[in-house]
This record gives C-alpha cells, structure tokens and sequence, in this order.
C-alpha cells in the first residue's frame, strides 16, 4: 500500500477535497444548528426574494447559480411548503414571479439568527480578518463573482 494511502491528510493538498470536506461539516452545522427542513438553498431563497420580491424563477436561478430543472425542484417544494407563493409574469405570461408567503416572512425570521450562528460555528477557529480572507478566496474559485 502506497505511504500516501496511509497518510489521511494527503488529501488535504487539494483544493476540491478540501472544499468538499468543508461543505460535509457546513452541512453537518447547518443541520444541527438551523433546520433538517430548510437547506441553505432555500434559505438563500428566501434572502433573495425578501430583498428582490417580484424576481421570476429564472432571476431566481440566476442569482443563487442553479440550472432552470433544480430552480423548478426548488420553486415547487417551497410552494408546497407555503414559504413563498408565484404568480404569472404580467410581463412575460411563460414566466414566473415569486414572492414571500406570510409564512416565508416568518421562518426567514426564525432561520435568520440560526445562519449567522452557523458562521459563527464554522469561523470559530478564525479571526476576523482570517474569516474575510477565506471568503474572498473562495469567491475567487468561483465565476464571475
């Protein structure tokens, strides 16, 4: 067996290992801090149509970087879920706008705490300026950011 097979930190010479490592524990988190219901997708969601009410689904999709079939998944479930509501496009009738649900308004209340607690979790070991750093360097893995 190679002496890197037996070395469990080999991996952490590669960026994507460690991206996805990083995103396991996010997850983990946010589970156990936020919501085992609401992913941090739709939460985003909710942040985007809080500041943004009236963007249609492809705006939608656009701005949280997911093809038109997830964004359509995620529309659907969230409508069931009664956290936001959609209506006809008055400008293009092949189209979608979305908007919060009094419920939506709520749960992004309630969620909104539980997020910034997260952070605070996952950039404990970090200072200030470490926590700055990291995510502008992530933004710079990332297109068009």
């Amino acid at each position: 067996m190679p002496a890197e097979i037996d070395n469990p930190n080999a991996l952490s010479k590669f960026t994507g290992s460690l991206v996805r490592r990083a995103q396991q524990r996010h997850l983990a988190v946010w589970q156990s801090e936020v919501s085992t219901e609401i992913t941090s997708v739709q939460y985003a969601a909710l942040e985007i149509l809080r500041r943004a009410p009236g963007v249609n689904q492809r705006q939608l999709g656009e701005e949280l970087d997911v093809d038109r079939s997830t964004i359509a998944d995620l529309v659907a479930r969230m409508v069931r879920n009664g956290l936001i509501e959609r209506s006809d496009d008055p400008v293009d009738k092949r189209s979608y706008v979305l908007f919060l649900t009094p419920a939506g308004k709520k749960q992004l209340s309630v969620l909104r705490p539980r997020v910034e607690k997260v952070e605070r979790v996952l950039t404990a070991k970090l200072t200030a300026e470490e926590g700055r750093e990291l995510r502008r360097l992530l933004s710079a893995l990332l297109p068009d950011v």
